[in-house]
């Protein structure tokens, strides 16, 4: 008597995943994270959301914004997970940000943001000539520069961001009426005259024509904040610890945020410290050669890498955690409490020559104060946002999101002990983040991001529970979690 054996079957996979990030730099990272936090049955990567078995199969979804099927996510709230919320505008606008935060203020005046965001005053502009109707509400902008130009007064600088901008376009620095006025005059179109002049000449000024590339017409949200000076100045990557006090240069920290669900948010612990090309001068140092809103006069005040050539940008980015634990010298400018706290500057302070040692008072390292109000000024960011301004920011159950956050640091005189404090302060909020400018000897530090990314968002959707690892030892560190009523 014969007997017959089935065939044995391989069981379906516990999700498809359609991984396309359309970048070489994050693509690898992202399928070896997968590889290295779950198993090779459990998924299977498909080209696109056509190869799935059937529409309600659960399928994860990393692509770019532009790419994602949220028609699909939406269908299918329970097996559909995608790397992006649908509506995210109140954090990372940052004419919208700073409604939010203006608001959550008005109805919690002692939240911690009120002293880790800077205020801001919003207008809108489409040409120069406009300008006076835009800032016709703009109170705080005119008794700035009021206190200017009374007799021994002290000028008032001010940042000038466009709202929906990236990698740096269109920041500027401005102390007068006059000089935002020229800021604008930059901007507006070439008259037809004008553009056959530019034309004759591009040949020669290919940088000029960079700069021209701006237009106001097409940011016309802007905010402008008091500029945070003198900030904390350190050495960069590229030069020693010792370098001499002049040397010293302006950065900003970028943090990354993975937001789950609704709501959870976890800080990755390993950030990055972005450095300025050149080293810090006050701006009125700055003006007195140079236009104080050209890009060259920018170069020791900007810390945007991607603004930055090969050559500069080469040792100004590093891990935030490998800075010096003991704060080197810095500019006398900080025995004035005010300079720090409204952006002001005597000016005869650009001239100061001599420095003064700084000791920040007693408890934690300078580096781990910094990390717990990144903690706390994140987690009421992201509270406020989605409690305050849920038209503008709806976090759904079925996706999650790695935002950058980019802070800053400077040092705040105590009250009566002689000593200075570290505070800092939240600059900005990027959705899908250029992770290309970490660079190629930095590169684990993003792959870790991906791990943790997996262990917190990936897993706990598709098999219901968190890993036991998270990118590393404690590198997720959950900072806010509360329900919104839509999990």
């Amino acid at each position: 008597m014969s007997s017959t054996t089935n065939p044995t079957t391989t069981p379906p996979p516990k999700f498809y995943a359609l991984i396309d990030y359309e970048d070489p730099y994050v693509q690898p990272l992202l399928l070896s994270a997968l590889e290295a936090h779950l198993s090779p049955d459990s998924y299977a990567l498909i080209p696109s959301l056509s190869d799935l078995p059937t529409t309600s199969s659960p399928v994860l979804q990393i692509q770019q914004y532009e790419s994602l099927d949220f028609t699909h996510q939406l269908s299918h709230p329970s097996t559909s997970l995608s790397n992006a919320y649908v509506i995210r505008k109140a954090l990372i606008r940052k004419h919208y940000l700073s409604t939010t935060i203006a608001h959550w203020l008005v109805k919690y005046p002692s939240s911690i943001l009120g002293k880790h965001v800077k205020p801001s005053v919003e207008f809108e502009v489409d040409y120069a000539e406009f300008l006076d109707d835009a800032l016709v509400e703009a109170w705080e902008l005119k008794e700035s520069w009021a206190r200017g130009e009374q007799e021994g007064g002290q000028k008032e600088w001010w940042i000038l961001k466009p709202g929906m901008s990236e990698r740096g376009q269109g920041i500027r620095l401005f102390s007068t009426e006059q000089e935002l006025v020229e800021i604008f005059e930059e901007w507006d179109p070439e008259s037809s005259d004008d553009e056959e002049e530019e034309d004759a000449r591009s040949d020669h000024d290919d940088n000029q024509d960079d700069e021209k590339g701006i237009i106001t017409s097409q940011l016309r949200h802007f905010i402008a904040q008091p500029y945070i000076h003198p900030p904390l100045l350190l050495s960069p990557p590229s030069s020693p610890s010792s370098s001499s006090p002049s040397e010293l240069r302006k950065f900003h920290i970028r943090t990354y945020i993975l937001a789950t669900g609704a709501l959870k948010i976890y800080i990755y612990r390993p950030m990055l410290a972005l450095f300025a090309a050149r080293p810090y001068t006050s701006p009125s140092s700055s003006s007195s050669s140079t236009s104080t809103f050209s890009t060259e006069a920018m170069q020791s005040h900007l810390t945007n890498t991607c603004l930055q050539d090969a050559r500069t940008r080469d040792g100004s980015v590093g891990l935030f955690w490998s800075l010096p634990s003991t704060i080197p010298s810095q500019p006398s400018s900080f025995s004035s409490s005010s300079s720090t706290t409204t952006g002001t500057e005597s000016p005869d302070e650009k001239d100061t020559t001599t420095y003064v040692d700084v000791n920040v008072k007693e408890g934690e390292t300078w580096k781990e104060q910094v990390f717990q109000q990144i903690c706390a000024i994140t987690a009421e960011t992201f509270e406020a946002a989605a409690r305050g301004m849920s038209i503008h920011f709806q976090p759904l159950p079925n996706s999650f999101e790695v935002f950058g956050l980019d802070f800053m640091v400077s040092l705040e005189k105590t009250e009566g002990q002689g000593e200075y404090e570290v505070r800092t302060w939240l600059l900005e909020v990027n959705a899908f983040p250029d992770f290309r400018q970490t660079g190629e000897e930095l590169k684990g530090l993003v792959g870790g991001l991906f791990k943790g990314v997996v262990e917190k968002a990936v897993r706990p959707f598709f098999f219901g529970e968190e890993g036991e690892g998270d990118g590393g030892d404690g590198d997720m560190v959950k900072v806010l979690d509360i329900d919104l009523g839509r999990r």
